[in-house]
């Protein structure tokens, strides 16, 4: 017996199915790929998995420890623009924080906007991993993290602490002070994350932790061995060296010993003086640091706003009440020395060790709203005359916490993981 035929239209009506349900099934498959690929890229973006390593032997620069990745060809970190961003700053709030020294905490001393904490940085044409506090903390377990420099990168070193400090119990951390040295322990990880006061690197009589506002700033060549040895064993190093040196003068140098009789001291220009000291440094890194187990990190001029003629502002004002970031990309302050970093340059590419400058001293000119300003404990009382000018005493030289410093310590992760 014959099947029965179909009828013209029921043909076409089956046709037709035929093609929707072939048409679903590779639809589906397209779809199931694209969000594979969307999942994928949304973990590699929120570093919940680090993606594996992407870099050849045949590539020109040298895995360096840490680095679980790679930044995008040509992406400068450390040129773009500031972008408001209340939904994902700050990354903490300034109570929450207990390691935040009393120069540093801008609301508690009476700041009443926040402004100055929701601005993220964004580079041109690239994107960069966000910050990830369990791959940092994870990276540090049974090692060293050590910021070695002046209240700026004390400042640095205090913004990671605040950074990482919330996924310890409280029993399972401290800070103590031990003279110069400063050390924030995780105990659990057997980590520690330490800041170390040494403002020239070299030996100086502003090295004491507490007392060391001196004026006359003698610095003595060939010492950086006295601080030296309490940065050996470090697995990741932090140096910064800028502000201590401008003296808007020639600086003083001391030959031989400061327990000398007679002292030979010789006046040399403060970029002689500055070179001496970063060819220090460099030296001591080559004899000291692996550069197999070792990262070693220079953090460049952080910048001051005390002139607000210089952004189009009054004579007579500075960094206080600035609520907004500088919009000129070309800005450029005269209180950051180019001829510094040029000294910087030249020293660092005489060398082989492979050292990672934080370049941020572009990206910290815009932040004239970011300093602490009047909104600090105050090391003297303030007199009725400074009282009725708070531009006469507005520090434009450090920055609130939370803030730009935890942007700089932002870099930093990109750095240790995607060089």
């Amino acid at each position: 017996m014959k099947p029965p035929s179909l009828s013209s239209s029921s043909y076409h009506l089956f046709i037709l199915l035929a093609f929707i349900l072939f048409a679903i099934f590779l639809y589906g498959q397209n779809i199931g790929r694209y969000i594979s690929r969307q999942n994928h890229l949304n973990i590699n973006q929120n570093i919940q998995t680090p993606p594996p390593s992407s870099f050849t032997a045949e590539e020109h620069y040298k895995k360096l420890p840490f680095a679980i990745g790679k930044t995008e060809d040509g992406c400068d970190v450390f040129t773009g623009k500031w972008v408001w961003d209340p939904v994902n700053r700050p990354a903490y709030r300034e109570p929450e924080c207990p390691y935040i020294q009393p120069q540093l905490t801008c609301q508690e001393h009476g700041r009443l906007d926040r402004d100055y904490q929701f601005w993220r940085w964004q580079p041109y044409g690239c994107s960069i991993p966000r910050f990830n506090a369990s791959l940092m903390l994870e990276t540090l377990r049974n090692k060293r993290m050590m910021f070695v420099g002046d209240s700026l990168n004390r400042g640095q070193y205090v913004s990671m602490v605040c950074l990482l400090h919330s996924l310890i119990p409280d029993h399972a951390k401290s800070m103590e002070t031990f003279g110069s040295l400063t050390v924030f322990t995780a105990k659990d990880y057997n980590a520690s994350i330490e800041f170390y006061w040494a403002p020239f690197l070299l030996e100086s009589n502003s090295d004491d932790a507490v007392v060391h506002r001196i004026t006359d700033r003698v610095v003595r060549k060939g010492s950086i061995n006295k601080h030296g040895k309490h940065w050996e064993g470090a697995d990741i190093i932090v140096f910064n060296t800028y502000l201590w040196w401008m003296t808007g003068s020639d600086f003083k140098i001391l030959h031989g010993s400061f327990d000398d009789e007679v002292k030979e001291i010789v006046q040399v220009s403060t970029e002689d003086a500055y070179r001496m000291a970063m060819k220090s440094m460099m030296k001591w890194v080559e004899k000291n640091m692996d550069p197999e187990r070792t990262r070693v990190f220079f953090t460049g001029m952080s910048p001051s706003h005390f002139k607000g003629i210089e952004w189009g502002g009054r004579p007579d004002e500075n960094c206080y009440n600035q609520t907004l970031p500088i919009e000129d990309l070309n800005y450029w302050g005269s209180d950051s020395d180019k001829s510094i970093m040029k000294v910087i340059g030249d020293v660092f590419k005489k060398h082989k060790f492979p050292i990672t400058f934080l370049n941020i001293t572009q990206l910290s000119l815009y932040r004239k709203d970011a300093h602490t300003s009047i909104f600090k404990k105050q090391w003297n009382p303030l007199t009725p005359e400074q009282i009725a000018n708070p531009y006469s005493y507005a520090d434009c030289t450090h920055w609130c916490l939370p803030g730009l410093q935890d942007t700089w310590n932002h870099l930093l992760f990109v750095k240790l993981f995607y060089p």
